[in-house]
C-alpha cells in the first residue's frame, strides 16, 4: 500500500521562526519524557500572531492539523530542535512549505518527528486553514480535497527513509552504521 497522510491543514505564511513554533520559555521540558514530550507539544505554534487563529484549543494537548501549509523559510531562527519535536508531539505528521530553513529540515530528518515536504506552488495563499487534504508520497502530490485540486510536490529525497525509521540514529542502526 502506498504511503499517505490525509488530516486538516492548518496554513501559515512566511518565515514562521522556531520561537513562533516553540517558545524557548518551553524549552526547559526534555521530550525524551513521555509526560514532557507531550506536554512540548501542547505548546506548538504558541508563539504566531494572534491572526492564524489556535493551532490547538484551549484544553487539548494534541491539535487536529496533522499538516501544516506554510509559505518560505519555515523554520528559520534558532537550531533548537525542539521546533520539529513540538509539532510532532501536537500531532503533526507532515510540513508542506515553499521553502525551509536549512537548519529546521535538518532537524525533521535528525528527530524523525515529521516530513518537510516542499511545494511547487506557493500554496499557502491558495489555501485555508482547516481544509483537507492528502499527502501521497508515491506520487509526490498534495490533493487538495476541499478545493478539488492537486499540486505536485518536490521529492522528499533521502530524507524520507530516514524519517520513516524514526530519525538519523535509528536509521543508522537499522543500516549497521553503528552497533544496536
Amino acid at each position: 500500500m502506498a504511503k499517505v497522510i490525509r488530516g486538516l491543514i492548518f496554513v501559515v505564511d512566511d518565515n514562521i521562526d522556531t520561537d513562533q513554533i516553540i517558545p524557548a520559555e518551553y524549552l526547559t521540558l526534555v521530550p525524551s519524557k513521555p509526560d514532557e514530550y507531550e506536554k512540548l507539544g501542547s505548546y506548538a505554534l504558541v508563539g504566531l500572531p494572534e491572526r492564524y487563529g489556535s493551532f490547538i484549543e484551549p484544553g487539548e494537548m494534541k491539535s487536529r492539523y496533522h499538516i501544516i501549509v506554510a509559505g518560505e523559510n519555515f523554520g528559520c531562527g534558532s537550531s533548537r530542535e525542539h521546533a520539529p519535536i513540538a509539532l510532532g508531539a501536537s500531532g503533526v505528521m507532515a510540513v508542506v512549505a515553499q521553502s525551509y530553513a536549512r537548519i529546521f529540515f535538518r532537524n525533521c530528518s535528525a528527530t524523525g518527528e515529521l516530513y518537510p515536504w516542499e511545494s511547487v506552488e506557493r500554496l499557502c495563499e491558495l489555501f485555508e486553514t482547516g481544509q483537507e487534504v492528502t499527502i501521497d508520497f508515491a506520487a509526490e502530490q498534495l490533493i487538495n480535497h476541499t478545493l478539488g485540486k492537486t499540486y505536485a510536490l518536490k521529492p522528499l529525497g533521502e530524507v524520507g527513509p530516514v524519517i520513516d525509521a524514526g530519525g538519523i540514529f535509528n536509521y543508522a542502526r537499522a543500516a549497521g552504521m553503528i552497533a544496536r
